[in-house]
């Protein structure tokens, strides 16, 4: 019996990642019933982080925290043992914004600390690593919001706190990390994310992602000059690690919440490895004759450790192919080649627009699964295309 694992990440805008193994599942057991297929969902930090986790050996768990523009939101985080992962885009994410009206410069990370709080509520023995998931946020404010939540003092010149949102980092006169340092002392920060961008600067968070959350240029230019003003206000007040760590690789993911992560002494590591440790995935590829992979959009951003390529990579250790299916697919096809034996993109098979329609997508992905199975897996008893 062939031994198949299908371990996608998600496709952006129709379909979350278990939606997406099911579907190339159904067509791969429709020509090919014989074969044993195991489904993992993959998420490499972003949206459906807690999905994907969830569709493993997490439990799920809802909290009430504020939202990015300060009006409360319900999240998911999910809990495994004595790991707890928060999930940044579902608490303070550009899809949680009301109305879907972007606040760039007043956006806040609050609730990604009430999220922290709520990890350790329980008391020490209960946790003793916190993993978030970077990306997909609302926020530009450095994660200055994750640190009041948890009790840092950020305070303007006359005491008061400063107000929400990148913005008002302007206004800051002195700081205290202190009670925010200690609340997680003893506990594993780990700050999962493909992003290596620096807090400030031309490849900073303001300039590299504002954009996206409704900056204008002259917003950029505030922001990143708000956020040079919190580092240099940190390193004044007694932060002595405040200016090198602004300048770390990930500083700058999740507008700046790498940044907040580092200052409480978290770690940045790969989203996309992180996530293939976390779900065991090395165990299901061991079990597996055959792989098949895929996201949204096969390009060259995936080759810089994307969840396929570095689903790939792991699989290419083991002597194992791999197969990507994929939205839409612009790498070259000898650049494909390195790290698929083959690859299918569902913009080629309709002239319909898919990305955005979830009943088209599955029907194409089980298409791909049943072309995937005739080729490679075949009769009973039999494997093709060897």
């Amino acid at each position: 019996m062939v031994s198949v694992l299908v371990a996608p990440d998600k496709f952006k805008g129709s379909l979350g990642a278990d939606d997406v193994a099911r579907a190339l599942e159904r067509g791969l057991l429709e020509a090919a019933p014989h074969a044993r297929v195991s489904r993992l969902a993959l998420a490499d930090g972003g949206e459906g982080s807690v999905a994907a986790a969830c569709s493993g050996r997490f439990s799920p768990e809802e909290i009430i925290v504020t939202g990015p523009t300060g009006q409360p939101v319900t999240a998911l985080v999910a809990v495994h043992g004595r790991t707890v992962l928060i999930e940044a885009a579902a608490i303070c994410g550009l899809g949680v914004l009301p109305g879907g009206h972007k606040a760039p410069l007043t956006a806040t990370s609050r609730g990604i600390g009430q999220a922290v709080q709520y990890a350790l509520a329980g008391g020490p023995d209960t946790v003793d690593t916190i993993v978030l998931a970077l990306g997909g946020v609302a926020t530009t404010d450095g994660g200055a919001g994750l640190l009041q939540s948890l009790g840092a003092v950020l305070a303007r010149e006359d005491g008061t706190p400063v107000g929400q949102g990148g913005g008002a980092l302007a206004g800051l006169h002195t700081a205290d990390l202190t009670e925010a340092r200690a609340a997680l002392a003893g506990v594993d920060l780990v700050l999962a994310t493909d992003v290596d961008n620096p807090l400030l600067g031309p490849t900073g968070t303001a300039a590299v992602y504002g954009p996206q959350k409704g900056a204008t240029a002259s917003d950029v230019r505030e922001l990143d000059a708000a956020l040079g003003t919190f580092v240099r206000r940190l390193q004044e007040t007694g932060v002595a690690d405040a200016a090198r760590l602004a300048e770390a690789p990930g500083a700058g993911s999740a507008g700046g919440l790498g940044y907040a992560g580092l200052l409480l002494g978290g770690r940045v590591c790969s989203g996309a490895d992180y996530f293939l440790t976390l779900l065991g995935a090395d165990d299901l590829l061991a079990g597996s004759d055959l792989v098949v992979t895929g996201e949204g959009s096969l390009d060259e951003q995936s080759l810089s450790g994307k969840l396929p390529v570095a689903l790939a990579r792991r699989a290419g250790r083991q002597g194992k192919d791999v197969h990507a299916v994929s939205g839409r697919c612009t790498l070259p096809a000898d650049r494909a080649a390195a790290h698929f034996r083959s690859v299918q993109a569902l913009t080629d098979l309709t002239d319909q627009d898919c990305a955005k329609d979830s009943v088209l997508s599955a029907r194409l992905l089980a298409q791909c699964g049943r072309s995937l199975a005739d080729r490679w897996i075949g009769r009973e008893g039999s494997e093709t295309g060897r």
